[in-house]
């Protein structure tokens, strides 16, 4: 399978409780599941942080304002809908006030709404009871790089 390189900036969201906010998202290619944290591609011109402010406001409706500008480097190898995806994508980190923040999907382009399957703002503890893989397989050393101290530690 070719592979393609597309800058991607995502978001780990923490809420009240420190609970990591995942979307479950249903590829269109082979029908498999994956949790993941809000993101997306870095458009032509587009600096990662906006990027990361631009793919949360559009995918959760979550205030964009509260991604910090504070992000560590993933490699990242994905297949998603019959393509293959790797590079190095910013994750940033945005931490809220409330407890298990709603979500709102207006922002979402048609062919995302479709695939986006659901939404959990997942306790570190569950993390490993999910069903589905979770993306970045190396997500604890993610969120310890960004959040030391969090139960994650």
């Amino acid at each position: 399978m070719e592979s393609t390189h597309r800058p991607a900036s995502r978001v780990l969201c923490l809420d009240a409780a420190r609970r990591l906010l995942l979307l479950r998202w249903r590829d269109p290619f082979d029908g498999t599941y994956v949790w993941e944290p809000p993101g997306g591609g870095v458009e032509p011109g587009e600096r990662p942080l906006a990027a990361a402010r631009r793919e949360l406001a559009e995918e959760t409706g979550l205030d964009p304002a509260a991604v910090l500008d504070r992000w560590v480097p993933v490699e990242r190898d994905v297949r998603w809908n019959g393509k293959r995806y790797v590079g190095t994508e910013h994750f940033f980190v945005a931490e809220f006030a409330e407890e298990r923040p709603p979500l709102v999907r207006t922002g979402l382009l048609p062919e995302e709404r479709s695939s986006l399957a659901g939404y959990a703002w997942t306790a570190w503890a569950d993390l490993g009871w999910l069903a589905d893989p979770v993306e970045p397989p190396r997500l604890p050393a993610v969120l310890r790089a960004l959040v030391p101290g969090g139960p994650w530690s």
